[in-house]
């Protein structure tokens, strides 16, 4: 199979992770015979510094062109670097709203997994880590709160601000759907977030998920409300599967399940259009700090082309060979400097590439 997969280094550490993704991904197609077609475009600071804007006409029409994305970061340090002078429409971050608008990547995938060998990192009490997690976030990213009419005025002498939340019954389906989907690839249970005891959009969002899910009599759904989700998700947070909910809600949801992993150089992350494409990328920042110092975390990176494997290309051995592989290296002990604990041994961003490559 060729995989047509365009990639964004980007800035900070993103051209160091980027290169040993491409360096796992090789080893996945030598092993299964595929042939991987990369095609490399600049996007945030990289692209200002040679272009003047984030991200060109040109590098969005190769992305749209290829079968995935596979991005590594994108910024800088925002109080010395000048890209953050000026404005904000030119600034690097815009560039990956940008191209989340021009690919219509609606569909915000975050898994949240506690792996037995980083349990220690967990911030949870031990009896609740000791069961594991691993569960997927299934937000909305292009409608809701985020994306309706706002406005702020002035009525009788006192300042007023209205933000609007609006879904229609389309972009729940869509949502849903990709929620569903995403289940059956996983342990076949939904729990859709909403506040229907309180909102129309909730209410609304309650029954599309439910008429979606008479179509997939495999997958088990139950609806929660988001303040019950929040506290579920520190109190017992091996009973989820995949959470599918709106974009605000999944935005803060999603931040809570990170952060009980304790380790953000692990989590990666997919946003996907109405298609099988997708943009992959780390949740983890640019770290502009440790860039060009071989001691980034890679393995967040890798984790993400494992996603694009399974989500775009429907090659799930080959994106269980990934993942199988980090566990082996954690079983073996090795740690990037984020990770490390006594008893391990450290390496750096390259030699975690290396033996995760060996491994495949």
């Amino acid at each position: 199979m060729e995989l047509k997969i365009t990639c964004i280094p980007g800035d900070g550490i993103g051209p160091e992770i980027i290169t040993e993704a491409k360096k796992v991904l090789d080893a996945v197609a030598k092993k299964y015979g595929h042939t991987m077609n990369y095609t490399d475009i600049l996007m945030g600071g990289a692209s200002i510094d040679v272009h003047g804007v984030p991200l060109t006409d040109e590098a969005i029409e190769t992305a749209r062109n290829a079968d995935a994305v596979l991005m590594g970061s994108i910024g800088g340090n925002t109080t010395t670097s000048p890209w953050y002078k000026l404005p904000p429409n030119l600034r690097p971050e815009a560039g990956l709203l940008a191209i989340r608008k021009a690919l219509n990547l609606f569909a915000n995938l975050r898994p949240a997994v506690l792996y037995e060998e980083l349990a220690g990192a967990c911030p949870l009490k031990e009896e609740i880590s000791a069961a594991g997690f691993d569960m997927m976030m299934m937000r909305e990213l292009t409608g809701g709160l985020y994306f309706g009419e706002r406005k702020t005025f002035e009525e009788n002498g006192v300042m007023k601000a209205v933000d609007t939340l609006t879904y229609d019954e389309n972009e729940i389906r869509r949502i849903a759907i990709k929620g569903f989907d995403i289940a059956m690839k996983r342990k076949k249970k939904v729990t859709s977030v909403d506040k229907a005891n309180v909102l129309d959009s909730s209410r609304l969002w309650r029954k599309i998920v439910e008429e979606v899910a008479k179509d997939y009599p495999e997958v088990t759904l139950e609806h929660m409300l988001v303040d019950n989700c929040a506290m579920q998700l520190v109190k017992d947070p091996a009973q989820f599967d995949v959470i599918l909910t709106e974009n605000m809600f999944g935005d803060i949801l999603s931040d809570e399940a990170s952060m009980v992993t304790g380790s953000i150089g692990m989590l990666a992350s997919a946003s996907l259009n109405d298609s099988k494409f997708g943009l992959y990328e780390p949740s983890h920042g640019s770290a502009p700090d440790i860039a060009g110092k071989d001691i980034a975390n890679p393995i967040a990176t890798i984790l993400s082309a494992a996603m694009m494997l399974r989500y775009s290309f429907d090659l799930d051995q080959e994106a269980d060979d990934i993942e199988a592989a980090v566990k082996r290296v954690l079983q073996d002990g090795y740690r990037t400097v984020d990770i490390m604990s006594e008893g391990c041994t450290q390496v750096g961003c390259k030699q975690m590439g290396d033996l995760l490559a060996e491994r495949i």
